[in-house]
């Protein structure tokens, strides 16, 4: 994964077992949140909507960490990303500039910059350790799966780094990167491959923490009444410093 950014996992019967444990508790925290819709009721985002164990286990079902690359680490609650067809469709709240961007570049963005006060000024302040994706349910390719720009973890490391440039690392969380993140993004769409990864029930994917990654819109293809659900990890790492590391 070190110089693409990016793993497809193969289907493997323990990631199965795991999803569909979930998907009824992952089903039943999106229809508890009908207000949770964006996009014209064709996207929810289901941020810490899964109600697994710290170990990753859900409905009885250990979480499958034989079957990835991974060391065992705590886990937060999954977000549970549910798409429906007709995504993406403007919303209240989002300007035409953006959802502009959502169709033509997927909403491409870096996890853990939040976006920070009236003017959206992004800082570090959720340092990832990766990004961990497991289908919950069984979907075409076309509905809406994850996109990435290959090799844009490189990029988008080297603009941070640049950033940080002359902060003391405790100082890290408070150093303002739009202009550095814009500008790496302008460079990674120019020079970066977008791919799509779409996976089925019991696939997973696993992508680098500095990569640039979105969401293709639907584009034909069956799913479950449900929508499309992919269930995503994003486990902290201690400080900046070290989300900053390779």
């Amino acid at each position: 994964m070190v110089d693409a950014g990016w793993m497809r996992i193969a289907p493997d019967t323990r990631i199965a077992a795991w999803a569909m444990a979930a998907l009824p508790l992952a089903q039943a925290a999106i229809a508890a949140d009908a207000d949770g819709w964006r996009s014209g009721g064709t996207w929810h985002v289901g941020l810490d909507a899964l109600p697994n164990a710290l170990d990753g286990g859900a409905g009885g079902v250990p979480f499958p960490w034989q079957a990835l690359p991974l060391t065992p680490v705590s886990l937060h609650r999954a977000q549970v990303s549910t798409i429906r067809p007709g995504y993406p469709q403007p919303w209240d709240g989002e300007t035409a500039t953006a959802f502009a961007f959502r169709v033509r570049r997927d909403a491409a963005h870096l996890d853990g910059l939040l976006a920070v006060g009236p003017e959206k000024r992004r800082f570090v302040r959720e340092p990832h350790a990766w990004v961990l994706g497991i289908a919950l349910n069984d979907h075409d390719a076309d509905c809406s799966p994850l996109t990435v720009w290959e090799g844009s973890h490189i990029i988008m490391q080297a603009a941070m780094a640049r950033a940080f440039a002359g902060h003391p690392p405790e100082s890290w969380p408070d150093v303002d990167v739009t202009d550095a993140y814009i500008a790496a993004r302008r460079a990674v769409f120019a020079r970066c491959p977008r791919l799509t990864l779409p996976i089925r029930l019991g696939e997973a994917t696993l992508i680098h923490r500095h990569m640039l990654h979105g969401m293709a819109p639907w584009a034909g293809g069956n799913a479950a009444p449900e929508g499309r659900m992919i269930a995503y990890f994003r486990p902290m790492l201690p400080s900046v410093a070290a989300w900053l590391a390779n």
